[in-house]
């Protein structure tokens, strides 16, 4: 539409100016070695424009003959990134598609069609990985690192193939530069700190972490929490070799995360060390009202080390009055602590409520209770295979991984800050473990043995009523113990009891993890 009305307003314009020029006649002459040419001014403007669109017309074919060559080549040119950039869409959904043929033959293509592309190297590589060829995957990644555009990019593919193969060097290192290069990069300043604390380097760790939370890469909340976790694991490496900094650095710890339980033990107990027993009593006690935890339990009770077996009861009941309504662990806690002070009454009073449904630990101590008490051992007994079957205790858990101290860093995944302290994610009721079922017997021989001193003939007094020649013992070591997993849980727990058939030596010193 514009296009017509400005050829209308062209039209016009010379329509106008032919008029303008007829309406005033006059005459142009031209003399030139002896030839006289006389025409009338309209004519001569047709013919001065004539010549000009006819120079402008022929300059324009010279031109074009003169670039037919160069347009030729353009022309393909375009032709040939056109295909390779097609091969190289044909390449990434290959890849995506999980079809590392079609993808190595289209990232070959784009090669050789594109040249030095960057994605044409991105294309190479993953379908080297798609194939399993680490070196051609991480030849490609060294290509991209080279080049500035794509640096970041190989960087982080390095990163990935060094973690694949294990090699715990190299990965740092390829974080360690993008983080230098790229502060603001999640990915690199979360692999840099990762790798830091595989590795040991706590106060790298916290210089690090630091340096993210001021670039904004950890939101407050989450930064704070790493940093108290990352102050624990410092304090934990450093409390033999300088328990001045190590008490230091869980003080702090405490202070970002004052329910922290690793930091709040190490806390309560290098204070108690140094005497200030009311601060280490004010976090062991704050930590132990929101997670009530063993470990605070047996910290709490021992922080002053000339109380007896009788103040260190005092001390668990106090816990107990500190502990969330109905919480399990205040009771165990001070079922413990009256099972050494030798308060039998006290202990049965605080376990009576959990042994409708008992865990491992309540069954183990109820079986020492009956052996220490009465020197009943065939209660004793009872007690210790119905830890078999009996539901897990809340252990420290991270990826599936179980286990007994908390560490920083998951074993599995290496992500800090990964264990909780909570039920192993088995199924209920499952086997306990190998060294549970040791402790089981060991407290129960040890038990009777230190309470009675006719403990033999009590002991073999439920073997005489066995239909068996030989004497029997409490119970088998769990390696000794088969179990038909086909049958139903009612008779394999039978089975248990027919199955404790191996005599045990008693332990000098027995104690029970609580």
């Amino acid at each position: 539409m514009i296009r017509l009305v400005l050829f209308l307003f062209v039209l016009a314009g010379i329509a106008f100016g032919a008029g303008w020029l007829a309406d005033r006649p006059g005459i142009v002459a031209v003399q030139w070695q002896g030839w006289e040419i006389e025409t009338s001014v309209l004519f001569a403007a047709v013919a001065l424009v004539t010549v000009v669109l006819a120079a402008g017309i022929l300059w324009s074919i010279v031109s074009t003959l003169f670039n037919l060559p160069g347009l030729m080549s353009s022309s393909v040119s375009e032709r040939r990134r056109a295909r390779g950039f097609s091969a190289l869409s044909r390449g990434i959904v290959a890849a995506g598609a999980g079809d590392p043929k079609t993808a190595r033959r289209a990232a070959a293509e784009a090669e050789r069609l594109l040249g030095n592309e960057p994605l044409t190297l991105l294309l190479r590589a993953q379908a080297a990985q798609l194939s399993g060829d680490q070196g051609a995957a991480e030849a490609a990644f060294h290509e991209m690192a080279a080049n500035k555009e794509t640096r970041l990019l190989g960087l982080r593919g390095l990163w990935m193939e060094a973690q694949r193969r294990d090699d715990a060097t190299a990965a740092r290192a390829y974080a360690e530069t993008a983080a230098g290069e790229a502060p603001g990069l999640p990915w690199a300043a979360q692999a840099a700190l990762d790798t830091r604390a595989a590795s040991g380097d706590w106060s790298g760790a916290l210089a690090l972490l630091d340096r993210n939370s001021r670039s904004g890469i950890a939101d407050r909340n989450s930064a704070k929490r790493l940093r108290a976790v990352l102050l624990t694991a410092d304090a934990m490496a450093k409390q033999e070799s300088d328990p001045e900094v190590a008490r230091e650095r869980a003080v702090e710890a405490v202070k970002l995360e004052p329910t922290l339980v690793p930091a709040a033990v190490l806390a309560g107990r290098m204070l108690g060390r140094t005497g200030e027993l009311r601060r280490a009593s004010k976090i062991l006690e704050t930590a132990w009202r929101e997670t009530p935890h063993p470990e605070i339990a047996e910290a709490y009770m021992r922080l002053r080390d000339g109380d007896g077996p009788r103040d260190r009861l005092e001390r668990a009941r106090m816990l107990q009055r500190l502990a969330p309504a109905g919480h399990a662990e205040g009771a165990l806690t001070v079922v413990r602590a009256a099972l050494d002070a030798q308060d039998f009454a006290t202990a049965r009073g605080a376990i009576i409520h959990l042994i409708q449904e008992p865990t491992q630990r309540a069954c183990l101590l109820m079986a020492e209770l009956e052996a220490a008490e009465h020197g009943d051992v065939g209660k004793a007994r009872e007690w210790a295979a119905r830890a078999v079957r009996a539901k897990r205790d809340p252990s420290w858990v991270a990826d599936g991984y179980v286990s007994e101290r908390w560490l920083p860093i998951s074993p599995v995944t290496g992500r800090i800050d990964a264990f909780e302290w909570k039920v192993p994610p088995i199924e209920l009721g499952g086997p306990i473990l190998e060294h549970e079922m040791e402790t089981a017997f060991t407290v129960v021989e040890a038990a009777a043995s230190a309470h009675l001193p006719g403990v033999d003939a009590v002991a073999a007094a439920p073997a005489e009523r066995t239909p068996k020649a030989a004497p029997a013992p409490i119970l088998a070591p769990a390696a000794t113990l088969e179990v038909d997993e086909t049958r139903p849980l009612a008779d394999t727990t039978a089975d248990v009891g027919e199955a404790t058939e191996v005599e045990i030596e008693p332990a000098a010193e027995p104690r029970l993890r609580a």
